[in-house]
């Protein structure tokens, strides 16, 4: 025993002097490697000889079982003291035993390997090698070597692999032992692998919550609500920081669907970007499983290839050179968001899971808004058609114009154009409110407007009946408004609480029409204020909201009735078109762009 372990002193001084010279000659390795190998038939020469001298001991009938276990504890702690990578795999490629130079050259802990296929640790391009090679060696009983790449926590490893056939005690069929002779070392990243010390898991921890903080920016972004990018900028950054593909799939009508695919942007790449988008995630067992379970999976070695699915060439995960894989929940049950690192990558831990399980949530929370605002912005759009027409109709012997400005809420001013009996009538008016409420009610008024003007022949009777009707419905909300009914050169107004029309005549005068009245819906009784206007030709009649005159400037001014007259006053001669666009530029300028209410102006020009 003294001998032998003298003898293997030497043999791991000679193999760290070896490793010197491997480091300082990097590009005359051929030598090195030839000294290896000769190394490595002289530990084969030292094991024989152990094994010679064991089996010469003399035996001892009852003591027999404790020479069997002193033999196999020197066979164990020769294993464990020999200075080159070693790996103990059965015939199906799974590792069984690993000595302690394989765990400090592909950096894992101890025992972390067995169990585990170390196929999977072998470059995709030459797995299918690496498995005719096994194959013929347990079969020939042949030793074989060849040349090839290990890739493991984040480094990959040139290495020559010798393969040889074992005969195992107490293992009922055949092993092989694998050395593994590096030739030639590289970091997945530039620098220095960080270790797991304290600087490193605090680095690593304000890492993950930069990207908790990163991914709540881009999600609470306005247009992520506006238009359906959260997710697209989400897969983005986490593929530019945290893995090399990254696979969003989200469920509906209760099925998965792809909806967002993103890999390497280094890599020609895009036939098989086009292949995982095609490819049915119903059929992924990873986002099934993650879907039932409704939590993360991490499988810090992928040890299943088929976990993802098929496409035309295999396995989907093969295609990829997947060799850590990450899934999470989007949301309880909107999707699975999926990423994938490379076999040359650090492999995802549990850490990694906590953090993407968040990341996760948040875009769930994202999509769900994003789909509960678009609809709401829909309804909205839809109140907001229900209060503007989209086109005037053309009403003889007049031209007709308007303007219509969006304030920052959903709208609730109207305005209309709509035949009559005898003629045409319009309408403009608002709520006072904002929001979706108010919208409906300013809809309801302006449709029974429009539908009263067929049988009532007097504007201020259609006037009279809408509020009742609205009182009737106790909404609470009272409605300004003003109606028209045009007949020849003879319009009739009849105003509730509204602002007063302005006649721009032909001499560049402007004046205001009466006005006045008590808003629609306060009380049973109404009071309106009516009037009959003649419009010449050549002269227009002008009805604005009260987000017109009630803009301010910075000064807190308000736009007021005065300079309303005064733009009206450059604008004679001009078309409807004209005059509304005009007036519109110059509350514009006058406020700096700021818009805090809705504006409508409606021009009637006689003809």
């Amino acid at each position: 025993m003294p001998d032998l372990e003298h003898a293997l002193d030497a043999l791991a001084g000679r193999v760290s002097s070896l490793r010197e010279a491997r480091t300082a000659y990097p590009a005359d390795l051929a030598p090195t490697l030839d000294a290896a190998l000769a190394e490595l038939d002289t530990a084969a020469e030292l094991l024989a000889e152990a094994r010679t001298e064991l089996r010469k001991a003399p035996k001892r009938t009852s003591g027999k079982k404790d020479g069997a276990q002193r033999e196999l504890k020197l066979l164990r702690q020769v294993f464990r003291a020999f200075p080159v990578p070693v790996i103990v795999i059965d015939g199906g490629g799974v590792v069984r035993r690993i000595n302690p130079e394989t765990s400090r050259m592909l950096g894992s802990p101890d025992g972390y390997l067995v169990g585990r296929s170390f196929p999977l640790l072998v470059d995709v391009s030459r797995r299918a090698a690496f498995r005719s090679h096994l194959t013929s060696v347990l079969q020939t009983g042949q030793s074989s070597a060849f040349e090839t790449r290990l890739a493991h926590q984040g480094r990959t490893h040139t290495v020559q692999v010798a393969l040889t056939r074992l005969t195992m005690p107490g293992e009922p069929q055949q092993m092989l032992a694998a050395v593994a002779l590096p030739t030639e070392v590289q970091l997945a990243e530039p620098g220095v692998r960080p270790e797991q010390s304290d600087g490193g898991l605090l680095l690593a921890s304000a890492r993950r919550q930069d990207l908790l903080v990163k991914m709540a920016t881009l999600l609470l972004d306005e247009e992520a609500l506006l238009r359906p990018v959260a997710l697209p900028r989400a897969t983005r950054m986490l593929a530019a920081e945290w893995a090399d593909w990254v696979i969003a799939d989200l469920v509906r009508d209760g099925l998965p669907y792809r909806s967002v695919v993103v890999g390497p942007k280094d890599q020609p790449i895009g036939e098989i970007v086009r292949r995982i988008e095609t490819t049915d995630p119903a059929g992924s067992q990873i986002v099934t499983q993650v879907l039932e379970r409704g939590s993360g999976v991490v499988q810090e070695m992928v040890d299943d290839e088929t976990l993802l699915g098929f496409c035309s060439d295999g396995p989907l995960l093969t295609a990829m050179g997947a060799g850590s894989l990450l899934s999470v929940p989007i949301g309880p049950s909107d999707g699975v968001l999926t990423l994938v690192r490379a076999h040359d990558k650090p492999p995802f831990a549990l850490a990694d899971l906590a953090v993407m399980q968040e990341v996760g949530l948040q875009l769930g929370l994202a999509v769900r808004a994003q789909s509960s605002f678009q609809i709401r912005s829909r309804a909205a759009d839809a109140l907001s058609a229900s209060v503007a027409p989209r086109n005037l109709p053309d009403i003889p012997g007049y031209e007709a114009a308007a303007f219509y400005h969006p304030g920052s809420s959903v709208g609730a001013e109207f305005y209309d154009v709509f035949p009559v009996s005898g003629g045409w009538g319009f309408v403009l008016g608002g709520a006072a409110g904002k929001g979706e409420e108010a919208a409906s009610v300013s809809a309801m008024v302006r449709g029974g407007l429009r539908v009263l003007s067929v049988w009532e022949s007097d504007p201020d009777l259609v006037m009279r009946k809408v509020n009742e009707a609205l009182v009737a419905q106790g909404t609470g909300m009272f409605v300004m408004a003003v109606a028209g009914f045009v007949r020849g050169r003879t319009i009739k107004l009849s105003s509730a609480g509204h602002h007063p029309a302005a006649l721009l005549q032909s001499d560049g005068s402007v004046r205001f029409a009466t006005g006045g009245g008590v808003p629609l819906g306060i009380g049973p009784e109404l009071e309106t204020g009516v009037e009959t206007l003649t419009v010449a030709p050549g002269e227009t009649l002008v009805l604005y909201s009260e987000g017109l005159t009630s803009s301010r400037n910075e000064r807190g001014e308000p736009y007021g009735d005065e300079r309303l007259a005064d733009v009206l006053g450059r604008c004679v001669g001009q078309a409807p078109a004209t005059v509304v666009k005009t007036v519109e530029a110059d509350r514009h300028s006058f406020s700096d762009g700021q818009v805090w209410d809705e504006v409508v102006v409606f021009a009637l020009r006689g003809v």
